[in-house]
């Protein structure tokens, strides 16, 4: 499909349309932060903002969930969220992460619950306009994104680009009243963006390609880094909480005080806490938090690679940066130590 040029007021006014008939989440301000909340009007959309607070990837794995019901002698069923909307002003990098989960999550045992949610939303993802204070997307080869939106927006100055390659995308664009086919100086300012934010979207610079982390971490699992960091973790697991790729989960049966009706919920959990690997009886794989802290960084750039196709589980947002008191998670930090310690080779 061809690439649109649309006016920053009538893309207003295609979000207030989509709104009326359409549940549409954006991204809002609050206060100086960023989050995605259902949209009332075009004016509250914030296509400028750095990072947003939490990652999208709640609207497709919530961090609590009703899973099954089910009753004594009765039947068991499986409860499966089908509301469409749209997620509007979605990062490359989050788009990314997106990617990765939905790999991940049709592997093995398919997972309905989320595959659901992820069939039932539309994307409108958009270019990065103003970098966070510990973004690291440049580094991690996840600045811009090629695939996995329905629609991309780019802000060129007194419009938007619309780039629409799906189906979903373009019976979006379809509704976008003003939208013209995109000139070629259009299509070359948002090729300056792209290389820009190539380039600019670089806090905390990675010493190496992502792509040889694997076999850095490879040679590191004795470094006593792990140690060094872990004396000051406080095992809050925030840098779990807030990462868009991050997706582990406990599972419980709870009975009503009926003794006879149920529910089977999942909740978010994290490597990082303590019980996190707790089983029967009473043992822990993981009890020591060095162990815990090595292995975050183990499962996004060795573990996960391993499983869909050597993509690093990490894509340079920067949440883990931000939401660590102790300032001990940044990736990027740990990474050139090992490369400083071991070398590339």
């Amino acid at each position: 499909m061809s690439v649109k040029k649309i006016t920053k007021s009538d893309f207003a006014g295609f979000v207030d349309a989509l709104i009326r008939t359409e549940n549409v989440i954006g991204v809002q301000a609050k206060g100086d932060r960023f989050d995605f909340a259902p949209l009332e009007s075009a004016k509250d959309l914030r296509l400028d903002y750095d990072v947003t607070l939490q990652p999208p990837k709640k609207f497709f794995l919530p961090p609590t969930e009703v899973l099954v019901t089910f009753e004594l002698g009765g039947p068991y069923k499986s409860q499966l969220d089908c509301r469409k909307f749209i997620l509007m002003g979605v990062h490359p990098y989050d788009v990314i992460a997106i990617n990765q989960m939905d790999e991940l999550f049709r592997q093995d045992n398919y997972d309905a619950h989320y595959m659901t949610r992820r069939n039932n939303a539309s994307i409108i993802a958009c270019d990065v306009a103003r970098a966070s204070d510990h973004v690291f997307a440049s580094s991690m080869n996840t600045a811009v994104v090629k695939e996995g939106y329905d629609i991309l927006l780019t802000d060129i100055g007194d419009s938007y680009l619309m780039d629409a390659p799906t189906v979903k995308g373009g019976d979006l664009l379809a509704k976008a009243k003003g939208a013209v086919d995109a000139d070629p100086k259009a299509l070359s300012q948002r090729d300056a963006v792209w290389a820009h934010n190539k380039k600019s979207l670089n806090k905390h610079e990675l010493k190496c390609d992502p792509a040889y982390l694997p076999r850095l971490l490879a040679k590191a699992y004795k470094h006593p880094v792990w140690e060094e960091r872990a004396k000051t973790c406080f095992a809050c697991g925030s840098c779990n909480q807030v990462c868009p790729t991050c997706y582990c989960f406990n599972v419980q049966d709870d009975v009503n005080w009926d003794l006879k009706t149920g529910e089977r919920t999942r909740a978010w959990d994290g490597c990082l806490l303590d019980g996190f690997t707790k089983v029967a009886p009473d043992h822990e794989f993981r009890k020591a938090r060095a162990d815990r802290f090595r292995h975050r960084l183990y499962r996004k750039a060795a573990y996960v690679p391993q499983k869909i196709g050597g993509q690093i589980a990490c894509v340079g947002c920067g949440r883990c940066v931000a939401a660590c008191l102790p300032d001990i998670a940044n990736p990027v930090s740990v990474c050139n130590r090992l490369i400083d310690d071991l070398g590339i080779g």
